[in-house]
Formats: structure tokens, sequence, C-alpha cells
């Protein structure tokens, strides 16, 4: 069964400002919580554009995970969208979408994502959806104090 979560904040910065803060793979460290641990294996600077792969390794709820996203859809300064090809979920797509508004930028996540191991998945997904919604939380305070320094 697939699952989704979407969120959404807004920037007092154009498109093209926070569209480049998120195509630069290096500050996925700095927006990610601690206690996940992540860190980037594919060497730096990343050239992000269509069909990038980038490999990670990080704690998901404790558990040390590899985690593989190929960048699947790349539309600048509109969005872009990275798939798991390698990790703990069936399936995560994520769409990072950026709209204009009045006072700067709409940053949009959805991310559509399936659990694996049924029926065990379906009874844990609860949890992993509270999880994600405290990872993304965490993602939004840091990436507003991040663009804070360079507005």
């Amino acid at each position: 069964m697939e699952h989704t979560l979407e969120t959404n904040f807004e920037l007092s910065l154009p498109p093209e400002a926070v569209f480049d803060f998120f195509s630069d793979a290096s500050n996925l460290q700095r927006i990610t919580p601690p206690e996940l641990e992540i860190k980037i294996l594919t060497p730096e600077p990343i050239l992000m554009q269509r069909d990038t792969v980038i490999e990670y390794r990080l704690k998901l709820l404790g558990v040390p995970y590899g985690w593989t996203t190929h960048i699947s859809g790349w539309q600048p300064p509109i969005c872009f969208v990275d798939e798991q090809t390698r990790g703990p979920f069936k399936k995560w797509v994520h769409l990072h979408a950026f709209e204009p508004t009045e006072k700067g930028t709409r940053v949009r996540d959805v991310v559509t994502y399936r659990l694996r191991f049924p029926p065990f998945g379906q009874m844990v997904q609860p949890l992993v959806h509270a999880h994600l919604k405290r990872i993304f939380a965490y993602r939004q305070k840091a990436i507003v104090a991040e663009l804070a320094k360079a507005d």
C-alpha cells in the first residue's frame, strides 16, 4: 500500500535561490536531523542533474542503512524528483517543488512511499509516518535557518 507525506512552507527568497540551495547535495547533511547520522558517500562536488545517482549511509529508527537515490526529474528552478533505488523503503519518490509567491517561494515536498515486509510494514506505518513528519519538521526549521544566513 502506498502512503504520501506532503509538507510546504514559504521562504522570502526567489525560486532560483531556493532551487540552488536544494540542488547542492552537500546541504543535505545540514538540514537532516543529527540522529539520522547521514553521510554522503558519493564524492563531492556532486553535479545535480537528471540521472545523477547519490549514495548515502544513514540510520532510520536507529538501524543503519545504505541509501541510493536517482534524480529522475529535473526542471530548474521549478522542481526535481529523487527516487530511492536502494534503501529501507520498497518505494520512495520525493518531489521537491518551488512555487513563486508574492513573498518569495513556497517549498513543497511530496513523498510517496511504500513499506517493505507486509503485513508487518503496514502495522508499523503510523510510526514510520510520524517519524517522517518529525524529520521534515526539523528539515523545514533547518532550511529556514540556513537560508536566513544567505538572505
